[in-house]
């Protein structure tokens, strides 16, 4: 979303519209229904919470801030597994998540929407390396470092 036009579909709903992934399956109708799109580095999304995503203290709980962070990652990944050639219909997703360091750096408000960012910082065969951050009221309230490695299923025996 870089120059005010419509959107169009989001990533999740282009590459895995089926999907029942609790953070971004379009899908899961009990799920978050995250939707993220291309943007002029990376990607970003709008997130908004839910009164059932409090911590207990009044603020966004750190499980939702790092399913959103994971499932956000997975957008600049997929965009360069399609420019690189390697995704494909009969395979969902050509890399999966490896590891996820999630930093908290300061309490997410539970009001409002908060925007989600993510690019691609590294790639090779084997794997992606994905920064994201969730940031609500123009300050980064989480950030991540999201390792994506390609997933080759075997065949079955």
């Amino acid at each position: 979303m870089t120059d005010g036009q419509s959107p169009g579909p989001s990533i999740q709903d282009r590459y895995f519209a089926d999907l029942m992934c609790f953070g971004c399956g379009p899908a899961n109708e009990r799920g978050l229904q995250l939707k993220s799109y291309p943007a002029d580095e990376g990607t970003m999304a709008t997130f908004t919470p839910w009164p059932e995503h409090d911590n207990g203290l009044g603020y966004l709980n750190g499980g939702i801030i790092c399913t959103v962070l994971d499932c956000h990652s997975a957008t600049p990944m997929l965009l360069e597994a399609e420019r690189l050639g390697i995704v494909s219909t009969d395979l969902l997703l050509p890399f999966v998540t490896a590891g996820l360091d999630v930093r908290y750096l300061r309490p997410t408000p539970l009001e409002g929407p908060s925007e989600l960012r993510a690019r691609v910082l590294s790639v090779t065969d084997a794997e992606m390396t994905v920064e994201a951050e969730l940031i609500n009221d123009g300050k980064t309230r989480a950030s991540a470092v999201a390792v994506w490695r390609r997933w080759r299923p075997r065949p079955p025996a």
